[in-house]
């Protein structure tokens, strides 16, 4: 199938699963790259984790933080499912840096990467961002917002209603009545400018050797291993990535790479169009998609 067939083919297969995706696949030796919609703007929900590690690294680097400084941080005693770490915690913890960082990025833990916008608040991890070339990518709050969405006013029984105003409260301009989805408001990212920030960590960049290899690992470490994983893990390969999830998006970003010395960044944010809080089925479309994708490109 040639490559205009495919991305047809495969742009049909989201829609009929119920899904809205926005996808890139990039070859980081060639730079060959393959993509649905790769530029459309979308929330970042938890995907902003990545950014806010790469900053606080780079702060700890420069010597403006220390990462075996202790914290005291508030419990969450979040009850709704989905959070974890310290977000369901019913007491204080008193904790390092460099563990909120491992909780933040690999446990995708909210109240410590709130912890951690503290030190380093949104605007200031936004202007890092730009001081090492990334562009694409907005930083505008921290993690309490997406914890204070209708999905927490009503209860499990009723989800589907959340999920039904996820997807019907939306504007042709991507404004959105829950503010969490309104991309004038929320943290926001494309496939594409995430592909570059997973690009500037994996090869040479103005992001300091000793920082990218931080941030890698904790990404390498990353225990969210039910959506794009399945389809990028095996004894020949090595998946690195980070999940974002919030009402009906659902998205990941990722590195594979191979035994061969390929190596692949792997962007797919995704809005389900189904009313729905539990859809197995999306998260293997999702990742049936984007491995389709890699495959094509790796035999160009």
């Amino acid at each position: 199938m040639n490559t205009e067939a495919l991305l047809r083919d495969l742009r049909g297969q989201l829609r009929d699963g119920g899904l809205h995706g926005c996808l890139l696949v990039r070859d980081l030796h060639t730079g060959d790259e393959l993509g649905i919609d790769p530029d459309t703007q979308l929330p970042s929900a938890s995907l902003v984790k990545v950014p806010l590690a790469l900053a606080t690294v780079e702060r700890i680097r420069r010597g403006e933080l220390d990462g075996a400084t202790m914290l005291d941080v508030p419990p969450g005693r979040i009850t709704t499912p989905g959070p974890t770490g310290l977000s369901r915690f019913r007491h204080p913890a008193r904790i390092a840096i460099d563990d909120l960082l491992y909780l933040s990025t690999c446990v995708s833990d909210g109240t410590s990467a709130d912890a951690l916008f503290d030190l380093t608040p949104p605007a200031r991890v936004a202007e890092i961002l730009h001081e090492l070339g990334l562009r694409g990518i907005t930083v505008r709050h921290g993690m309490r917002e997406l914890s204070e969405t209708p999905v927490e006013r009503f209860d499990a029984a009723q989800a589907h209603l959340a999920h039904a105003l996820a997807i019907d409260a939306g504007t042709g301009g991507r404004g959105h009545r829950v503010p969490q989805l309104d991309t004038t408001r929320a943290n926001t990212g494309s496939a594409r400018a995430y592909v570059e920030l997973l690009q500037a960590l994996w090869t040479p960049s103005a992001i300091h050797p000793e920082v990218a290899l931080r941030v890698r690992d904790l990404m390498a470490h990353n225990v969210l291993r039910h959506r794009l994983a399945p389809d990028f893990s095996s004894d020949a390969t090595t998946w690195s990535s980070k999940t974002g999830t919030l009402l009906n998006l659902r998205h990941e970003i990722g590195i594979v790479e191979h035994s061969d010395g390929q190596a692949f960044a792997i962007a797919v944010l995704t809005e389900s169009l189904v009313p729905a809080n539990s859809q197995p089925g999306a998260e293997a479309l999702m990742a049936q998609v984007a491995r389709t994708l890699r495959d094509h490109l790796r035999q160009l």
